[in-house]
């Protein structure tokens, strides 16, 4: 593992954690738990969006397969995150730690999850497409 895989997955915690501290100050009392959920899964998304965006195309990937391994390597490092800071921090039951994957329920938390394993790929082919148009690549 490249250790900058890992480094470049951090502020990704940092965006999760403003994104949080937003929903519960901003507007969670205002829509409710459920729909302040899916109003921070959408931002949040949207936010983790750019910054990887911005991330692949400062490390200019070698190949597709590299951008796999990032995405599922952040995928990977978000849910064990998520897991041990509910879990062995929070002291949170499995219970309410899965209640975010209940898609049934409106739970839509699967969704960033899925975008952080995806987006790397996703933003390294329109990288690397627009790179080799621009006779870059």
């Amino acid at each position: 593992m490249k250790w900058k895989y890992f480094l470049g997955w951090l502020p990704l915690v940092i965006i999760a954690f403003a994104n949080g501290t937003f929903r519960q100050l901003g507007f969670q009392k205002a829509l409710g738990d459920l729909h302040a959920h899916q109003l921070s899964t959408a931002i949040g998304i949207t936010l983790f969006g750019f910054y990887i965006f911005w991330i692949i195309r400062q490390w200019k990937l070698e190949s597709q397969g590299e951008a796999i391994r990032i995405g599922l390597l952040w995928m990977f490092l978000t849910i064990t995150f998520e897991f041990a800071l509910g879990r062995l921090v929070l002291g949170r039951d499995w219970s309410v730690l899965l209640n975010d994957y209940n898609l049934l329920e409106g739970r839509v938390w699967v969704l960033v999850l899925l975008w952080v394993a995806i987006a790397p790929v996703l933003f390294y082919k329109i990288t690397s497409k627009k790179n080799s148009i621009n006779g870059n690549h």
